[in-house]
């Protein structure tokens, strides 16, 4: 698969970044079905329902043993959970869009992020507040990163063509340390990672792709079809537990997902602030018109209609798969989400 296609998260602030970890569960009992969880990346606030969901033992109180694996990156969550290793991605759904159309039997079994987590990041202080405000601006971007091949529509949708904009090609790390700086005007980014993250320094806004009419899923779970088929009882409890500690986080306990976090990761140097920040961000972009009723991780058909215009646009699938080969809604019991979503403190 291309990685100009898949969006890797560059290793960035120490404050977010840890070494690779293998964790294994906590004691199970011997019929526990063992499920491994393979993350995009390090510790971060889009993390936070299943590392809560580990802490407080919901997962193994629903005979779960549960693997996680911290990640290095969305491409590579993608691949390997493509090639045949492991149970669950957490990635940009997105990109298991890519890698599905290329032959991977990757297929979405809950999204979050409902829409694309992608955009520009601006300093607050800035006179930059609508796409047409880029005119002459020097922003920086990664040429590797999903971005691109948005972003001629993106401009576009402003006015402008990317011969307007200063458009500065780096690599992650120097992108964002180009943007601390103020070397650059504004910089393409994950928005909830990276937001939260530069607020100390420089405190920024975002215009989003979706600002632009592209609609695109970003973070989620996904399976194999065949571990779908073959391990459907247990994904549909992971699912649907993960789904309901997303709701009770959003009820007001993002605070303790941000101390569950650290402490499923006790050494890795994470900042209590920044994640809760990203945590708070990521929530926001949960609810779409399409699915802002139904439980959270639940699949709007509207979405994933929006998504394959917005993809084919950019040409970056060439088969003709229909919205619903995408994704299934089919692992989501709504009994053990609302037990779960309402669960006590």
């Amino acid at each position: 698969m291309p990685t100009a296609r898949l969006r890797r998260r560059p290793l960035l602030l120490g404050a977010l970044a840890a070494p690779f970890v293998l964790r294994a569960g906590h004691a199970r009992a011997a019929d526990a079905v063992p499920l491994t969880v393979r993350l995009d990346w390090t510790p971060w606030g889009a993390h936070a329902a299943i590392h809560l969901a580990y802490v407080k033992g919901w997962y193994r109180d629903a005979g779960l043993d549960v693997t996680i694996q911290d990640g290095n990156g969305t491409n590579q969550t993608v691949q390997i959970l493509g090639g045949g290793t492991g149970d669950i991605g957490h990635a940009a759904l997105s990109s298991m869009m890519i890698a599905r159309d290329k032959g991977f039997d990757l297929r979405a079994i809950a999204c979050y992020c409902r829409n694309s987590d992608i955009g520009v990041m601006v300093p607050l202080d800035s006179n930059i507040h609508t796409i047409a405000d880029l005119r002459g601006k020097k922003i920086g971007h990664t040429a590797s990163s999903l971005e691109t091949p948005f972003l001629g529509d993106f401009l576009k949708a402003g006015g402008l063509t990317p011969a307007d904009v200063d458009m500065v090609n780096l690599d992650g790390a120097a992108k964002l340390a180009a943007y601390l700086s103020g070397k650059l005007d504004g910089a393409f980014s994950s928005i909830p990672f990276f937001v939260p993250a530069v607020q100390p320094k420089r405190p920024s806004r975002a215009i989003l792709l979706a600002d632009a009419g592209l609609h695109l899923p970003s973070y989620g779970l996904f399976a194999r079809d065949a571990s779908i088929a073959d391990k459907k009882d247990a994904l549909t409890r992971f699912v649907s537990i993960t789904d309901g500690a997303w709701a009770y986080i959003s009820a007001g306990h993002q605070q303790e997902a941000v101390d569950a976090i650290r402490k499923d990761r006790p050494n890795a140097t994470l900042s209590p602030s920044v994640m809760l920040g990203q945590i708070n961000s990521f929530l926001t972009f949960f609810p779409t018109p399409a699915s802002k009723d139904k439980p959270i991780g639940w699949m709007a058909p509207a979405d994933w209609v929006q998504a394959m215009a917005t993809i084919k646009q950019a040409k970056l699938v060439t088969r003709d798969l229909d919205p619903t080969d995408y994704y299934t809604n089919a692992l989501l019991n709504d009994a053990q989400y609302n037990k779960i979503a309402g669960a006590k403190a």
